[in-house]
């Protein structure tokens, strides 16, 4: 039996809103998933603060592929497979650094920056000088980088970088904005935390895609006085009295999502960060940038969400987390932090102490939700489990092609308050790509 056949075991039914549990946890789809996704979409490698200098690098990875991330000699970015074409061993085995080279610690064939292999020891007494080096270069991925972030494609078949995210590409030019809209950069904090969880990584990625109906999950929480705005919860802006209203996007041919806030019109600046006057005072200045920069549009507020198929985007704390697969029970979890180049170091430090509270293996909010995707996938795992689908239906039906305002769905659709249309996108997405619908 094809284990992906729509006609002998449906895995995604849009229709109806129905999930199969097999897609968490079945061996098969796992394997297939690499092929046909992994190997064939864009997937967020790192940032260009990263690897500034000619020389740079830093390991990434890519599905279950262990990828190696350069700026060459001569300041261009290259993606390449770390691993020997002699005998696969790594060659690269540091987390990042500055380098001309790269020796194999196997059998010491050498690398450049550009890929190349330069050098083989024993090429003429073992070899005969019949080794053609140009053939033997590291397997190179392509390379776009979009506002600092960088991606690669194996597959040459797949489109650009910038068709390929459509209209999602306003989600990720805006997540690498900084606060006053204005013209500076963010920088990515040192130190990439990564850690595994024991649950498929589809969990994390559906999550950040839109759950906005979890936060019972999170009710300890926000007893806290968790965020700098002084008040309880989570968020920064639980301490605005004014409540927005929630936008949900779904891109249907891509998979991607994103979510936010739609503020009143007249939407005036309240701070969410009271309780730290440096901060207060930060944002206060890059709110009215913001406004000068957007007007109308500075009051719709992004919050997150999922390039498929596993890098998600939080823009409150202004984090990305990598969802890598590492077996179908087990997710490798890696989690980026940035901040604002240019803010005074007293400001990058409290949003710093904040995300750190607040998101990764030490973030009293993600314990919350790696608690609920490692008990969800080991419920799921039986064979009496397995027989039952997953309800994503909410909202079914009821999506729009336009939300509140015209200029927010861009291209997607809209559900407004609590929704699961960005979930049914991103499983519609992964059936289309795995052949099964």
């Amino acid at each position: 039996m094809d284990p992906i056949d729509p006609g002998t075991r449906p895995l995604v039914d849009p229709q109806r809103g129905l999930v199969s549990r097999e897609i968490f946890v079945d061996a098969q789809l796992y394997a297939a998933e690499q092929e046909r996704i992994f190997a064939t979409q864009w997937l967020f490698v790192g940032h260009v603060s990263q690897v500034r200098r000619p020389g740079d690098f830093v390991v990434s990875r890519m599905g279950e592929e262990p990828v190696l991330l350069v700026r060459d000699v001569d300041g261009a970015l290259h993606v390449f497979l770390n691993s020997c074409r002699h005998r696969g061993m790594q060659v690269c085995r540091y987390d990042q650094g500055n380098a001309t080279e790269f020796a194999c610690p196997y059998h010491g064939w050498t690398f450049d920056t550009k890929g190349r292999l330069a050098a083989v020891p024993a090429l003429r007494e073992g070899y005969f000088s019949e080794l053609e080096l140009a053939h033997w270069g590291l397997v190179e991925a392509r390379v776009a980088e979009l506002k600092g972030s960088i991606w690669a494609c194996w597959d040459a078949a797949t489109p650009s970088l910038d068709d390929w995210l459509g209209d999602a590409r306003i989600w990720i030019e805006e997540f690498f904005t900084v606060p006053d809209a204005g013209a500076g950069e963010l920088e990515l904090i040192a130190g990439v935390q990564k850690w595994t969880l024991p649950c498929n990584w589809k969990f994390g990625a559906e999550n950040f895609s839109g759950d906005n109906y979890h936060n019972v999950s999170h009710a300890s929480v926000d007893q806290l006085a968790l965020s700098p705005s002084g008040k309880t919860g989570r968020h920064q802006y639980d301490a605005i009295p004014q409540k927005p209203v929630l936008q949900n996007i779904a891109y249907a041919s891509t998979g991607h999502c994103g979510r936010g806030a739609l503020y009143p019109p007249g939407f005036d600046f309240l701070s969410a960060y009271a309780a730290v006057p440096q901060l207060h005072a930060y944002y206060q200045r890059a709110y009215a940038g913001r406004q000068t920069q957007l007007g109308e549009q500075a009051r719709f507020v992004p919050h997150g969400g999922t390039i498929f198929p596993n890098m998600s985007f939080s823009n409150g704390r202004t984090s990305i987390a990598l969802w890598h697969p590492a077996g179908p029970e087990t997710c490798e979890v890696w989690r980026f932090y940035f901040v604002p180049e240019h803010a005074p170091e007293a400001v990058k430090d409290h949003l710093r102490r904040y995300v750190i509270r607040y998101q990764g293996p030490s973030g009293l909010t993600e314990e919350d939700d790696m608690e609920n995707w490692n008990l969800a996938h080991r419920a799921s795992r039986g064979t009496i489990a397995r027989r039952h689908p997953y309800h994503m239906a909410m909202g079914l039906g009821h999506e729009m092609a336009v939300g509140s305002e015209p200029w927010i769905a861009r291209g997607g659709t809209v559900m407004e308050g609590v929704s699961e249309q960005n979930q049914r996108g991103y499983y519609r997405r992964w059936a289309q790509l795995m052949g099964a619908l």
